[in-house]
């Protein structure tokens, strides 16, 4: 825990003063304007210019820590987070919009379930294998109970102080609030394995009912914990939306946040992407609708299939404002469903033609973007291209990355 007002060296009070400084300039950039421009248009539903990112959330080994020259371990911390907001812009020149202020969020927590999974993860890579905890749903029920929540105020105050001591005069320090989650497959996977889950929708119907009930009825005291405590700030403009978005909206209020209905809540069930609409009609829908209906606006999903239960489930949401569409799914469906909508079409698109060894093959990631922004044209569309493992600390690459995919949209993608 950070000790309130402790002294760093001057060194890296300089390092992270300095960094601080560029963020504001930055913020303040004409450049920085026109990105906002793009999104207050995707905002107010205008098909105007699409934003597009290059996430590197899956490989901040290549672009931050080797860029780290702070020694105190929370002088590196806040400096970790200042690079963090400047990659976008400063490696990429992609539509990370920039912040005058240093934002950081209250230290609250949610677990639907009161065990810990076990997992065993790989060395180098970033996979893991899942060691069941819950072999049998039935019998291991008990298991799952103790669920819970809480805030660390105390934390969350050394957090806010230690930044505004080293930056506090040129960055504003400023609390802001992730959207609001309900995740409860991808935890209940992680207790159970995938197999395990899909055996229990036809083996123990009854209990994996009960189990879900159970998780949803924990968000939803959490979301009145939120409430009660006046933990909600509001979630407007630059602030976090799960899967690594932004808020920007016109619908929420901006200068207050008094009930859930007043912010963004974000949900997603990937882990059953591979039953059918009606499975996930029967074990996933009816929790998640209880949860939605606490939400003021709606981003979903993660890499799951949504065209599948597009139809009969997602659409039924007046409040989704933001859809994830990966790869999997048949990506000109998705775009007849969404074209003219007030739903963002937010296109993830293929990793590998960033991955793979070698130069980029400009040719096929062209062909590629075509049908992508084909598929989505008419949409109100959002590009972050996420799930990239290694850039192989080329940044170039990633900056040659984005000048394609916004060619590619200035040729191939229509209003």
């Amino acid at each position: 825990m950070v000790t309130l007002m402790k002294n760093i060296p001057d060194r890296d009070r300089r390092r992270l003063r300095g960094l601080a400084q560029k963020q504001l300039e930055y913020a303040h950039s004409p450049q920085n304007d026109a990105i906002l421009k793009k999104w207050e248009a995707l905002a107010a539903g205008r098909r105007e210019t699409p934003t597009v990112r290059l996430l590197f959330s899956n490989f901040p080994d290549e672009v931050i820590t080797p860029r780290l020259e702070c020694e105190d371990e929370d002088a590196r911390r806040l400096e970790a987070s200042l690079m963090s907001t400047l990659v976008g812009r400063e490696l990429f020149d992609d539509d990370t919009p920039i912040s005058p202020t240093y934002d950081l969020t209250h230290c609250a927590w949610v677990k639907p379930f009161g065990i810990s999974p076990k997992l065993t993860r790989s060395e180098h890579g970033k996979g893991f294998h899942i060691d069941p905890v819950i072999e049998d749903l039935e019998e291991d029920f008990d298991k799952l109970r103790g669920g819970g929540f809480g805030v660390d105020r105390q934390k969350t105050d050394e957090r806010v102080r230690f930044a505004e001591d080293i930056l506090g005069d040129i960055l504003p320090v400023r609390l802001v609030m992730p959207s609001l989650t309900g995740a409860i497959t991808n935890p209940l996977v992680q207790l159970m394995g995938m197999e395990n889950l899909y055996l229990a929708m036809y083996d123990a119907p009854d209990a994996l009912h009960a189990v879900m009930d159970m998780a949803t009825g924990i968000f939803e005291a959490y979301y009145d914990f939120l409430e009660r405590e006046k933990l909600l700030l509001p979630t407007c403009g630059i602030s976090p939306v799960n899967q690594e978005s932004f808020a920007f909206n016109s619908e929420l209020p901006a200068d207050r946040a008094v009930k859930t209905t007043d912010v963004w809540g974000f949900l997603e069930s990937q882990e059953t992407t591979a039953v059918s609409p009606e499975t996930f009609g029967e074990f996933v829908f009816p929790y998640q609708d209880r949860l939605v209906r606490r939400f003021g606006l709606l981003s979903y999903g993660c890499c799951e299939r949504v065209d599948a239960i597009w139809p009969d489930y997602l659409s039924k949401w007046p409040s989704l404002r933001k859809l994830s569409v990966s790869p999997f799914n048949n990506e000109p469906l998705v775009g007849e469903y969404l074209r003219g909508s007030n739903v963002v079409y937010y296109s993830k698109p293929r990793a590998e033609y960033v991955t793979n060894r070698g130069p980029l093959d400009e040719e096929a990631l062209r062909a590629y973007f075509k049908g992508v922004f084909e598929a989505s044209s008419g949409c109100l569309l959002e590009v972050a291209q996420r799930e990239v493992g290694t850039i192989y600390g080329d940044y170039n690459r990633g900056r040659e990355y984005v000048r394609i995919a916004k060619e590619c949209l200035d040729a191939y993608w229509k209003p």
